[in-house]
């Protein structure tokens, strides 16, 4: 099993002025054999505390960020090929088509993104590619989408298929939503 955090849209100190103190502690508590990094960091600070959390840490640039950061990354995961992109400039946001392929683009058959600081879980409509946003890790309003809870992502990678936990802070409580991804030749993906 391969243990990947994953968050962004953090905007400190722009929009938020820090990640919530109970998702502190969720990742700062947390054994991971990568992080990964979506992108909008928007400060060396929170660069320097995200590449604190493991060794294997990979980070995109937000449209935000003015950061020497990479646009996109790549990189494989057992028997995955992953993709880590920021995604702005793909309208309307979120749109699976238009992240399908920047995810072939790459070579990745996961794509990890984020912009639009609203987690989710789910596959472009052929189910060739999985989707994984983990929202915004502070919670910080989006140019134009309404923005949700503090948020962030844990997968566990296993032989065949992924779990995907959701960590929302809502009201000061850690909310939790439990999702399964595997690939045999489509992604199937299901809740609970």
């Amino acid at each position: 099993m391969t243990r990947i955090l994953i968050l962004g849209d953090t905007h400190i100190p722009d929009r938020a002025e820090r990640v919530p103190k109970p998702l502190v502690r969720l990742v700062e508590n947390g054994a991971w054999d990568s992080v990964l990094f979506t992108g909008d960091l928007t400060s060396g600070e929170v660069k320097a505390w995200v590449e604190e959390l493991g060794e294997n840490v990979f980070i995109v640039k937000g449209n935000m960020d003015f950061l020497p950061l990479p646009a996109y990354q790549k990189l494989s995961i057992r028997d995955y090929v992953i993709g880590l992109y920021h995604g702005h400039g793909i309208y309307p946001r979120g749109d699976s088509r238009k992240l399908a392929e920047i995810a072939k683009t790459i070579g990745a058959s996961v794509l990890i993104t984020g912009h639009t600081h609203v987690p989710f879980v789910k596959t472009d409509p052929s189910r060739e590619i999985l989707l994984l946003n983990p929202g915004s890790a502070t919670g910080a309003w989006s140019g134009e989408l309404e923005s949700g809870p503090p948020s962030l992502m844990i997968v566990e990678a296993r032989d065949g298929y992924f779990e995907i936990r959701l960590f929302k802070l809502v009201g000061g409580s850690i909310i939790e939503e439990l999702f399964s991804a595997e690939r045999k030749d489509k992604w199937y993906v299901r809740m609970g």
